[in-house]
C-alpha cells in the first residue's frame, strides 16, 4: 500500500460489505486509505442504516463508473409496523405511532399487500434521499427544515417474498422480513411507507441489506476489515460485472487499441460471458466463454480485453461498420 493518497498503480474494482451507520461515502474514504489512492469511486449509494453489496471502483478503474450503474438489486428487509419516521428508516425520528391492525399479522393479507406491488409503478422519493434538488441534496434540503416536493420517479418492483411475520412484545409492532427485487431507483424505504399507507399503519425500515446489484452477490463482497489484509487480492472481474459481449485485442488490434482507433467488424470476433455461480467463476477449468452466434446490433457497447486486462469499451457503430472508442484503459483494469 501507498504511503499517502495518490497515484498506487492499482486499478481494480472490488465488493464490499458496508457495515450499518456508515454513508457510501466513508466507504470510499476507507478504500482510499486502505488501498492508498485518491481515485475511488462507489457505484450505487447505499442508506447509513443499510448494510450489504457496494461495488468500488480503485484508480483509473472509477472510470467504469457509468456503466456500472442501472443495474436491478435485491434485498432483505425488515418492515417494522405501528411507527413512522421521518426518514422512513430506524435512523429517522419517529413522527407517527399507532395500534397495529390485527390483520397486519396475518401472512394471508401480508403476502397480498406485497403482491400488489409487483409491477411497474411511480414512486415518490423519500425527502431524506440523495436526489438533488436546485443543485443540493434532498437530505441536505430537509435536514435544513425546508419543505420538499420530489416528483415520482419510474420503478419496476421485480419480486417480493414474505420470509415471516414477528411480534414485538416490549413495543406492540408487527415486523415483516421480506426479499425484494427491483429496479434501479427504487427506495425500499419508500415501498415500506407505502405498505404502511396501504394497511392504515405507520410503517418504516428497521434493517436493511443488499443482497445483489446486477451480477455481484453479497458472496463476492468483503468486509473492510479483510481488504485491509487482502487489498487488490480481492478484485473483481469488470468484464463479469458490466455483463457486455467480449472481444479480444491481439496484434495489430493490440495496437489500434492503444491509440483508441476504430475496429473494423471484420476483425472482431464477439464471445458471449455466460451467467455462472459463484463457484462456476471461482473454479479455473469451467469455461464461460463461447462464441457469439449473432452480430453486433447499432451502439452495443462491448469489453474488449488484452493482455489479461479490460482494455477499453468500445461501441459499435452499424452504419460505419466498425467499433469505436468509448473509454480506454491505458494501465488496463484488473480482471482479478
Amino acid at each position: 500500500m501507498a504511503n499517502a493518497r495518490g497515484a498506487s498503480g492499482l486499478s481494480l474494482v472490488v465488493g464490499v460489505d458496508k457495515p450499518s451507520g456508515m454513508t457510501s461515502h466513508d466507504v470510499v474514504n476507507a478504500c482510499r486509505r486502505i488501498f492508498g489512492e485518491r481515485r475511488v469511486g462507489h457505484t450505487g449509494t447505499l442508506d447509513p442504516l443499510a448494510t450489504g453489496v457496494l461495488p468500488i471502483c480503485i484508480g483509473p478503474a472509477t472510470r467504469l463508473d457509468q456503466y456500472l450503474v442501472g443495474h436491478d438489486k435485491a434485498y432483505d428487509a425488515r418492515i417494522v409496523f405501528g411507527a413512522a419516521t421521518d426518514t422512513f428508516d430506524a435512523m429517522g425520528l419517529i413522527t407517527e405511532t399507532a395500534s397495529v391492525p390485527s390483520k397486519v399479522s396475518e401472512a394471508r393479507v401480508a403476502r397480498s399487500c406485497l403482491a400488489s406491488m409487483v409491477g411497474f409503478q411511480l414512486q415518490i422519493p423519500p425527502a431524506y434521499s440523495a436526489i438533488k434538488i436546485a443543485g443540493k441534496k434532498a437530505y441536505e434540503v430537509a435536514r435544513a427544515g425546508r419543505e420538499i416536493k420530489l416528483e415520482p420517479r419510474e420503478i419496476t418492483v421485480y419480486d417480493v417474498d414474505l420470509v415471516g411475520i414477528s411480534f414485538d412484545e416490549d413495543t406492540g409492532y408487527v415486523n415483516w422480513d421480506v426479499t425484494f427485487t427491483v429496479s434501479s431507483g427504487t427506495y425500499i424505504r419508500a415501498l415500506a411507507r407505502d405498505l404502511g399507507a396501504m394497511l392504515s399503519c405507520p410503517a418504516h425500515i428497521a434493517s436493511l441489506r443488499r443482497t445483489r446489484v446486477g451480477s455481484l452477490g453479497i458472496e463476492e463482497c468483503h468486509t473492510l476489515g479483510s481488504l485491509e489484509e487482502c487489498q487488490e487480492d480481492v478484485a473483481l472481474d469488470p468484464v463479469e460485472l458490466l455483463g457486455f459481449r467480449v472481444a479480444f485485442a491481439n496484434g495489430e488490434r493490440k495496437s489500434k487499441l492503444k491509440n483508441g482507433n476504430p475496429l473494423d467488424l471484420g476483425d472482431v470476433e464477439l464471445f458471449v460471458l455466460h451467467d455462472a455461480t459463484y463457484e462456476e467463476r471461482m473454479d479455473a477449468c469451467s469455461s464461460l466463454l463461447s462464441s457469439a452466434d449473432t452480430p453486433p446490433v447499432d451502439g452495443e457497447q462491448i469489453s474488449v480485453v488484452s493482455d489479461g486486462s479490460l482494455k477499453a469499451i468500445y461501441a459499435y457503430d452499424a452504419a460505419r461498420g466498425r467499433f469505436n472508442a468509448k473509454t480506454i484503459f491505458s494501465v488496463g483494469v484488473s480482471r482479478g
